[in-house]
């Protein structure tokens, strides 16, 4: 298949768009390189370098590619800094989405397997969380990504866009050596091997009086091979489905206490603690539930373990800044 990944000079896109080429599909990468550098895109790919927003270039891409597929990655994903300036996550989130499904519909492109967010969710009422649980973000990147989710579910009804919804929650580790590597870097897991390897002093923890076992935030954490995966079983089950909405993680949460011991066990590295308050917008419990997935696309994670997920993240690390 030809696949237009959006988004592929980053860290999931780009895990997937190699593992797509490792499968012998021909991948176009779509990115603006925002946060991101050139040297990041899998060089098996063809790359355009553009904005979403470009009408222009969406299109003719598109039309010159005539493509099987398009993967949506391209977003940006702070939900702190999106408290601070929502107009920025409206604008690179939600109406750039809509600029793409545009062009999308203008070149006959009628299948799109889109990166979206347990932050959709919110607050949730239970745990581990269903598909059918409340939509209520409690942040602007959520709320973002939950508006393309329902012009999605427009699109599909109206026009006949054929799409699966990917909601996950924490992504860490890397395959092939290729991992995480965000600037500025905000990810737990990162930030915390940062400190293992001497390049920061210590960890920020913000938050210690949340309804936890130990007070602070519980996430839920999958391996970027296995969510790679699970985006083109997803891809592949849209020959013959319309539209799936599928959830993404192991089905465990760990806080981000036991996230800090297990980096010091898999490192055998001091960690330093400094303990913040709370940051706005940050729910208390994100845990999913993925056996949708599992019993319809025969999705299984390969690796759910937390100290193997940072295993493979640390080996990445340290070969980053070898």
């Amino acid at each position: 298949m030809k696949i237009l990944v959006t988004g592929g000079a980053g860290y999931i896109g780009g895990t997937v768009t190699r593992l797509l080429l490792s499968q012998g599909h021909q991948v176009t990468v779509f990115d603006n390189l925002c946060h991101s550098k050139r040297m990041a895109v899998a060089k098996a790919a063809e790359f355009v370098e553009g904005d979403l927003a470009d009408r222009a270039l969406v299109e003719k891409t598109l039309r010159e590619g005539r493509f099987d597929g398009v993967m949506h990655f391209a977003a940006l994903i702070e939900a702190g800094e999106s408290m601070k300036a929502p107009e920025i996550y409206f604008r690179n989130n939600t109406a750039a989405t809509l600029t793409l499904l545009e062009s999308m519909l203008a070149t006959g492109h009628d299948r799109l397997v889109f990166s979206s967010t347990a932050a959709c969710y919110g607050e949730p009422e239970k745990t581990p969380i269903l598909e059918d649980a409340k939509l209520d973000p409690t942040n602007p990147y959520g709320e973002s990504k939950l508006l393309v989710e329902q012009m999605l579910r427009w699109l599909n009804e109206s026009r006949g866009l054929r799409y699966a919804s990917l909601r996950y929650f924490n992504v860490a580790g890397a395959m092939d050596g290729y991992g995480e590597a965000h600037e500025p870097e905000s990810h737990l897991i990162p930030l915390i091997l940062d400190v293992a390897l001497g390049r920061r002093a210590s960890i920020k923890v913000f938050g210690k009086d949340y309804p936890t076992k130990d007070g602070s935030c519980v996430r839920d954490y999958i391996h970027v091979q296995d969510l790679a995966e699970a985006h083109l079983l997803a891809l592949a089950a849209l020959r013959e489905k319309c539209r799936l909405i599928y959830n993404i993680g192991n089905g465990q949460g760990f806080t981000v206490l036991e996230v800090i011991d297990a980096v010091r066990r898999v490192t055998g590295r001091p960690i330093q603690v400094v303990e913040e308050g709370r940051r706005p917008g940050d729910p208390a419990v994100l845990v999913a539930s993925s056996e949708k997935i599992k019993a319809e696309l025969g999705w299984q994670p390969k690796f759910a373990e937390l100290d193997k997920i940072i295993s493979s993240a640390w080996k990445w690390h340290q070969q980053r800044y070898a």
